[in-house]
C-alpha cells in the first residue's frame, strides 16, 4: 500500500484526487489549510493542517510519504497569486527535497500546453485576463521550478483547458506538451477523470521529470 502525502486536498481538483486515492485503497495524508473543509471519515486518511509557505514545518508533514500530490492553488481571487504560486511551489520542492521524498507530482495548468507548434494557450487571447496571473504563475513553477530540478522525480500534470466536475467516465486520451482536444475541437475532462490518472500515475509510476496531459 502506498503511502501518500495530499497538499491542498480541500480544493476542485484535489478534493476529487482525495476521493480516488482513498477508492482505490491508498493511506493518505491530507495538507490543508482548513481541515473542518473535509467531512470524509476513513481509516486510510489522515487530516494535517499546515501552510506550504512554511517549509520547516512542512518537511515534517511529507516526510515518510512515498509520493507528494500538490494541488495547491492560493486561490484564484489572490490578487498576489502569481508571486503566491512561485513562492509556494519553491517551499514545497524544497520541503520535498528536504524530507527524502522522492517523488512529486503537481497539478499543472493548461495555459502552458502548446496549441500549435511555437504557440502556448496562454499567448492565445482565449484565457480571459482576470486568470491570466495564475495561469503565469503556474507556467513559471514548470518551466523555472520543475524543469530545472535534477533530484525529485516529479511529473506536472496540465488538465485539458476545460476542467469541470464529475465523476470518471473512464474514456480519455493522454498526452504530454500539446492541448488535447476532442472530435468537435473542444478541450476537456472531467476532475473524476483527471483524478483517476493522477492516482494510476501515482501507482504506476510510468513517468519520470516531464510534464503529461489529458483531454476527451
Amino acid at each position: 500500500m502506498k503511502n501518500i502525502v495530499i497538499i491542498g486536498a480541500s480544493g476542485f481538483i484535489g478534493s476529487a484526487i482525495l476521493k480516488e486515492a482513498l477508492k482505490r485503497g491508498l493511506k493518505v495524508t491530507a495538507i490543508v489549510r482548513n481541515t473542518e473543509k473535509i467531512t470524509i471519515v476513513n481509516d486510510l486518511l489522515t487530516l494535517k493542517k499546515g501552510d506550504v509557505m512554511k517549509e520547516d514545518d512542512l518537511v515534517n508533514l511529507v516526510s515518510g510519504a512515498d509520493a507528494v500530490v500538490s494541488s495547491y492553488n492560493p486561490g484564484w481571487t489572490n490578487p498576489n497569486i502569481y508571486q503566491d504560486t512561485l513562492n509556494g511551489y519553491q517551499s514545497i520542492i524544497r520541503a520535498v527535497r528536504r524530507a527524502g521524498v522522492k517523488r512529486l507530482l503537481v497539478v499543472g495548468g493548461a495555459g502552458s500546453l502548446f496549441v500549435k507548434p511555437g504557440v502556448r494557450l496562454m499567448e492565445t487571447g482565449i484565457i480571459p485576463e482576470s486568470f491570466m496571473p495564475g495561469v503565469k504563475g503556474l507556467a513559471e513553477a514548470y518551466f523555472s521550478l520543475l524543469k530545472p530540478e535534477k533530484e525529485l522525480d516529479w511529473v506536472f500534470f496540465s488538465p485539458a483547458g476545460n476542467i469541470f466536475p464529475g465523476e470518471p467516465a473512464g474514456k480519455y486520451r493522454l498526452g504530454d506538451e500539446t492541448l488535447m482536444t476532442d472530435e468537435k475541437g473542444e478541450s476537456r475532462i472531467s476532475a473524476g477523470d483527471y483524478a483517476v490518472a493522477m492516482i494510476d500515475e501515482v501507482i504506476q509510476e510510468k513517468r519520470h521529470r516531464q510534464r503529461m496531459t489529458i483531454g476527451y
